[in-house]
């Protein structure tokens, strides 16, 4: 199987389970680590769409692809957007995304008030998620991973 569709295929996977996590489990267990599980499942199920759109690119020979995955990023941003209808707020909403998540990794400090998890970074500054940030998130996750099917093969 080409890698492209290696790659939707585990977004697509990710997506359900993450959908299922926020609408269903979320609901009954309501343990706001789950919204952090929910947010780097996304960003997971994000790349591997930019991951197969980048690969299916690359293997009709449209564009390059770098050791480096900023650069490659680049080429999704500048050359691969407007093919797949990715708008600049969603571009703008994943490179949000990956921050949130990079943040999370690296947070000294959390804890949950008015119903948002607050993290705190080594400097102090807060990041608040909340469900419904998180929500858009897998929305977001769902649209793209819908224009890359869309993009690479209209008749999925």
């Amino acid at each position: 199987m080409e890698k492209f569709l290696q790659y939707l295929e585990e977004a697509q996977k990710i997506t359900r389970a993450i959908d299922h996590m926020l609408y269903v489990t979320f609901p009954l267990i309501k343990d706001k680590r789950l919204l952090f599980k929910v947010l780097s499942e996304s960003k997971k199920a994000i790349a591997y769409c930019i991951n197969a759109i980048l690969q299916y690119e690359y293997l009709y020979k449209r564009i390059r692809l770098y050791e480096d995955a900023k650069s490659n990023f680049r080429t999704f941003r500048d050359k691969c957007t407007k093919k797949y209808n990715i708008l600049g707020n969603e571009t703008r909403a994943i490179l949000d995304l990956f921050e949130i998540v990079e943040r999370h990794k690296e947070s000294s400090f959390e804890f949950i008030k008015n119903d948002k998890v607050i993290m705190l970074s080594e400097n102090m500054k807060q990041k608040e998620i909340s469900f419904e940030k998180t929500k858009e998130f897998l929305l977001l996750a769902k649209s793209i991973l819908q224009k890359t099917k869309n993009g690479i093969n209209p008749h999925f």
